[in-house]
């Protein structure tokens, strides 16, 4: 018997008949509504002409997450009075629960995903409804562009309709352009937003250290903890808690030991039965209830009895290093419509109250919608999706956010390397094997692959531990974390079997040529196979310094005690590394050996001669590399390549600069008179500043350069005379370089001065009295040269770069000074027309 008198209270129905008609007349709409409105529950229904007196119709639901659909199946079996599997059925990977009588059938985005690439028609299906399209999930966001050009090409009265919770529904009505009338799809939109709810900021005390990687400061969580029970103390109800992950839910749980309430754990991995109670709602006597719950209570789900919601502000998204193939989850500020989900939960039976943990000024600086998917995640899923649709580089589909070339590049390169694409991209039969098998691309050539080599079954088993990590418990060795979920009775290790099955089965449908057996080999060899097979860029050697180096050049560090340590070789299952990390941490592996290491990573497999500048010096080895990994090393003596020695010794210079070169004063010198004519004279002077030297170093030094083979040789260069093959010797103008920048210049007593030119002009450091008659300031180049004028000690006594202007000005200063100290030598009373010299009075009066 269908509940009626539920199904009257949810505001969604108001806007059913409007979205009705929209599908009737233009095949797509987009639905727009807020929490708690019915939308995931009633929509399905009103669409199958379940509810109502609309046409019969088969409906096809995607949820972005399992507890979603088990939930929202659950839910509208009981609004219809039945058992799910009837009329309401759903399918998750490894389980289905429909038969020939359902007429809605909620399923996962990912599992919609293969049965559009299995069967793009969706023979059977009338209406695909693709709930909380806001999350910007990549495989919710593929599925809608598979399913644009499936109402394109294929079956253009198949309708679908997109629903949000969030106020950006006019983009996705931009992407699901009708075919029957032109334009954007229709928007629908719902009114109301359940019952309310009442906004608190309870912002932490000061000093609280930002998020990074996964790591949250404990002083928020008790702060979120002291929340939670400031919360049971004020209000009725239970409260939902949010909380970006399990670690921090199970702390959280720890600090709110005591509290007289029952505190539930709510997240994708909880078992089967913890979730269906949450769900449920408070039992018999009445308890109240604490859920900590990770981002999976945002939407879809109902968790009857809350009043109250605390939310600590953060989330959890993946972020993927594409150059090193590791992927890793970072913690982020919740967006502000992620937030405003999370307060409706708080209203969704009653007015509701919202604690959120931090303070007002805050919400401004919060990103308005999560990051999509595709900017952040690995690609390496959707490259292999989109090769098999025929789009391999994603041009053609109807994205909100086209996939950053960079990781579609990276991602393409990964399936290249598997056999999973050929050079132009396009998805090989082995790749479409790959594609149905509904785990990661590396996965399933670890699948395919392992399959041939150790068995279907004990292959399974190894993917199956690898497409869901084992609890931390289980530890960081991989073939021991095998035993334990074969052991295990906990809800990893239902999953886990659940999940082996359905792998086994995949494997046989799209094996070729039959399975292996691998009876000799024992847990530990095929684990590290299998794991090498799914991730040959992270097998890692030991390095004597501690640690492991990936061949994808990544240091990989193990936790302290682990029984990893001694290990020669690793196939690293699980890592991170976030960005404040030098080496990435390895949370799951499993043991190699050398050979197992060369087969899966072959294709990074290189031997030849390695010559670089190492350590000040040139290096010559002939190598044998796995990717970064010196497998044998060899040095080369004096038969190395000439060109490849040229290249380090370059290389040395663009490092350690033209210091390697053998500089005496006059070549000092003539680059500073070089770099002066730069300056003054331009044209065909060259530019030998540091970094235009080096730019150039093939030019001026050689014959030497290629005749050298280590630093020495470069320290037997002459830089002078390797210096002058830059001169304008073709224009003629290099017969000018003492004319335009002089060694010296003749000065009034006719000394002749060295000229520097060190201080980017003409410096000529001159006795005063040898510069006596003369007015006008030299020039070199046209450039004033500037005068250091000294006593007769030769020290400074003053600086000039207009003598007329000095004798006039500054030379009585100078003279009263000076005229005490050094009583043998003139100081006339007016130097500009007296004599110069070199000499004391007394021998100029002789001279005279």
């Amino acid at each position: 018997m269908i509940r009626n008198d539920v199904l009257d209270l949810l505001p969604v129905r108001h806007a059913v008949p409007e979205l009705l008609a929209a599908l009737e007349g233009r095949g797509t709409a987009v639905l727009h509504a807020p929490p708690g409105t019915g939308k995931t529950t009633l929509v399905p229904l009103a669409l199958a002409g379940l509810t109502g007196d609309g046409p019969e119709r088969r409906v096809l639901v995607a949820e972005p997450r399992r507890m979603a659909v088990r939930a929202a199946a659950g839910r509208m079996a009981w609004l219809l009075g039945e058992d799910v599997g009837g009329t309401v059925g759903f399918a998750v990977r490894g389980e289905r629960r429909a038969g020939p009588a359902t007429r809605v059938e909620v399923v996962t985005t990912g599992l919609l995903l293969q049965r559009l690439q299995r069967d793009p028609e969706l023979a059977g299906v009338d209406v695909v409804l693709l709930d909380e399209c806001h999350e910007r999930h990549l495989d919710a966001d593929t599925a809608l562009a598979f399913l644009v050009d499936v109402r394109a090409a294929l079956r253009p009265e198949l309708g679908v309709v997109a629903a949000s919770a969030t106020s950006d529904a006019e983009a996705w009505a931009r992407l699901l352009t009708s075919q029957e009338g032109g334009g954007p799809a229709p928007v629908v939109r719902s009114e109301g937003e359940g019952h309310g709810f009442t906004v608190v900021h309870a912002p932490p005390p000061a000093g609280i250290r930002p998020a990074h990687g996964t790591w949250v400061d404990p002083a928020l969580l008790r702060h979120v903890a002291a929340t939670v029970r400031e919360a049971l103390a004020r209000h009725e109800g239970d409260v939902l808690c949010f909380l970006p992950g399990t670690g921090e839910i199970a702390r959280t749980a720890g600090l709110l030991d005591g509290v007289d309430a029952e505190v539930l754990p709510l997240h994708g991995r909880a078992p089967a039965a913890v979730q269906d109670a949450v769900l449920r709602g408070a039992g018999p006597g009445g308890r109240r209830r604490v859920v900590l719950s990770t981002s999976v209570a945002e939407s879809s789900l109902t968790v009857p009895g809350v009043r109250v919601v605390v939310d600590a502000g953060l989330a959890r998204e993946p972020r993927m290093d594409h150059a090193r193939g590791l992927g890793s989850l970072a913690t982020v500020p919740v967006s502000a419509a992620a937030a405003t989900q999370r307060a409706g939960r708080s209203g969704r039976e009653a007015r509701g109250t919202v604690y959120r943990c931090w303070s007002e000024a805050e919400e401004s600086g919060r990103a308005r919608f999560p990051a999509p998917e595709i900017r952040i995640a690995d690609l390496t899923g959707f490259a292999l999706r989109a090769a098999c649709w025929g789009d391999p580089a994603a041009e053609g589909l109807a994205l909100l956010d086209a996939p950053p070339a960079g990781a579609l590049a990276a991602a393409r390169s990964v399936l290249a390397s598997i056999g999973a694409v050929d050079g132009a991209g396009t998805a090989t039969g082995r790749g479409v094997r790959m594609a149905r098998l509904g785990v990661h691309p590396r996965l399933g050539r670890a699948l395919l692959d392992g399959a041939a080599e150790v068995g279907a079954r004990r292959a399974a088993e190894v993917v199956a531990l690898l497409s869901e990590e084992p609890p931390r418990e289980y530890g960081d060795d991989l073939a021991a974390a095998w035993r334990e979920a074969r052991r295990g009775g906990d809800a990893y290790g239902a999953r886990w079997r659940a999940e082996v099955r359905r792998l086994e089965r995949a494997a046989a449908a799209e094996a070729e040529g039959g399975a292996g057996e691998g009876r000799g080999a024992g847990d530990d060899a095929v684990a590290g196979v299998v794991t090498a097979l799914a991730f040959p860029e992270r097998v890692a050697r030991a390095r004597e310094q501690g640690g492991h180096l990936m061949v994808s050049g990544s240091g990989a560090r193990l936790a302290e005690g682990s029984g990893l340590r001694s290990a020669p070789w690793l196939a690293v299952a699980v890592a991170d590394r976030t960005a404040r990390d030098a080496t990435a941490r390895v949370r799951l592996a499993a043991v190699v050996d050398e050979a197992v290491a060369r087969r899966a990573a072959g294709h990074l497999f290189r031997s030849g001669e390695e010559v670089r500048w190492e350590d000040g010096d040139v290096v010559a080895r002939s190598v044998e590399r796995l990717g970064a990994v010196e497998l044998t090393v060899r040095p080369l003596g004096a038969g190395a390549d000439p060109a490849l020695v040229r290249e380090a010794l370059l290389d040395g210079l663009r490092r350690e600069g033209t210091g390697l070169l053998r500089w005496g004063r006059e070549a000092v010198e003539l680059r500073e008179r070089l770099a002066f004519l730069h300056g003054a004279v331009g044209g065909a002077w060259p530019d030998v500043a540091e970094e235009a030297l080096v730019e150039r170093a093939e030019e001026w030094l050689e014959p030497e350069l290629s005749r050298a083979a280590r630093r020495a040789d470069l320290g037997r260069i002459d830089a002078g005379e390797a210096l002058r093959r830059l001169l304008p010797w073709a224009s003629g103008e290099a017969g000018r370089l003492d004319e335009l920048a002089p060694e010296r210049i003749e000065v009034p007593s006719g000394s002749r001065i060295r000229v520097t030119y060190g201080e980017g002009r003409p410096v000529l450091a001159v006795k005063l009295q040898e510069m006596f008659g003369l007015a006008e300031t030299p020039r070199v180049a046209g450039v004033p040269v500037l005068v250091h004028l000294l006593s007769p000690a030769g020290r400074p006594a003053a600086v000039t770069a207009d003598l007329a202007s000095f004798w006039r000005d500054g030379y009585r200063a100078v003279r009263a000074e000076l005229r005490g100290r050094y009583p043998k030598h003139p100081w006339p009373e007016d130097p500009s027309v007296a004599v110069p010299t070199r000499h004391t009075s007394a021998r100029l009066r002789r001279e005279g």
